[in-house]
């Protein structure tokens, strides 16, 4: 592998791994309500959370554009606050890919957290714990399996992510140009063969790899091997 082709993998580790942390607090608490809420407008809610993944990826990079564009509010608010600016940046690329990435997430936390023994919460509640106890030493040790599955079929979706990205921040050599869009790249260039080849296999490894661990994951939760797909 060339040098550049190494800075792209090492790109795309970066967006993904920045993605699915950004996503993680938000994914967790969604699942939580999702899971254990009961209130008006949660069926629109669990609508909304999946809804990235129906829409075509370049309407959620055409929404991203209006929301955190320079003339966004959201974009807009963080740049005049925090110097934050997405706009033809990787930080927009970890956005987008966090956004298609948190369905996913919030699917595999959900069904972790739905299938705790809410009778090890009220026993551990009865011997004198607290609720934030109770949710630190029984509860998230009992989801973390899929918390943690979560979090890597989040990281492949991340690795994969192309439509939103390319719509939301462009193809910027060094900058935006994760393995999809090298690939796509590298495509419209005659006699890159090698290169599309190379950027494909280490797309498919990452990607099997990621979800080999959030089955074996899965399977740790205690949900008989149940999918979270």
């Amino acid at each position: 592998m060339t040098e550049t082709e190494w800075q792209i993998v090492a790109l795309s580790l970066r967006v993904s791994g920045v993605a699915i942390l950004l996503a993680l607090p938000l994914a967790f608490a969604l699942a939580w309500l999702l899971a254990r809420g009961r209130f008006p407008g949660k069926v629109l809610l669990d609508a909304l959370v999946h809804l990235p993944l129906v829409l075509p990826p370049v309407v959620t990079g055409w929404m991203l554009l209006l929301a955190f564009g320079a003339n966004g509010p959201a974009g807009r608010f963080l740049a005049e606050t925090l110097g934050l600016t997405f706009m033809f940046r990787w930080t927009g690329a970890a956005l987008a890919a966090a956004v298609m990435a948190l369905p996913l997430m919030v699917r595999a936390m959900r069904l972790s957290i739905e299938a705790v023994d809410r009778r090890l919460e009220g026993a551990a509640r009865t011997l004198g714990a607290g609720p934030w106890r109770t949710f630190f030493t029984v509860t998230l040790p009992l989801t973390m399996p899929g918390v943690l599955a979560g979090l890597v079929l989040g990281f492949a979706r991340s690795i994969g992510e192309f439509g939103a990205t390319i719509t939301f921040v462009s193809n910027i050599p060094g900058e935006t140009q994760t393995l999809p869009l090298a690939i796509y790249a590298a495509l419209q260039v005659p006699g890159s063969e090698g290169a599309v080849t190379r950027l494909a296999v280490i797309s498919v490894l990452l990607s099997l790899a990621a979800l080999v661990a959030s089955e074996m994951l899965a399977r740790r939760s205690g949900r008989g091997g149940g999918h979270v797909l």
